[in-house]
């Protein structure tokens, strides 16, 4: 059975992982929950993914520009991760002489 990996944008800044993980369980079965955080401040970025075991398309259908918390949700498949983008290599350093 595939599981689908979902992006959660525009959460509110204020969502905890089980208001999402309530929220996405009525269209199947939530495997994680993952809210990213601003590695500096440790404060909510307004962004996750959600990983659903079911019921993927359903969700996205039924919560895309659907609203949470007062804010309008975006909410589609996940796409993977590219190293060649953000944070995906060692990053030079200084001059060599």
């Amino acid at each position: 059975m595939a599981s689908f990996r979902l992006y959660v944008g525009n959460l509110p800044f204020s969502a905890t992982r089980d208001e999402v993980n309530d929220l996405f369980a009525e269209y199947g079965t939530v495997t994680d929950v993952h809210l990213v955080m601003d590695r500096e401040t440790g404060r909510p970025r307004g962004f996750g993914f959600v990983e659903l075991s079911s019921g993927g398309e359903e969700a996205i259908e039924a919560l895309n520009q659907s609203e949470f918390g007062g804010r309008t949700l975006n909410v589609n498949e996940a796409r993977p991760r590219n190293n060649d983008r953000r944070g995906g290599g060692g990053g030079g350093g200084g001059r060599r002489w």
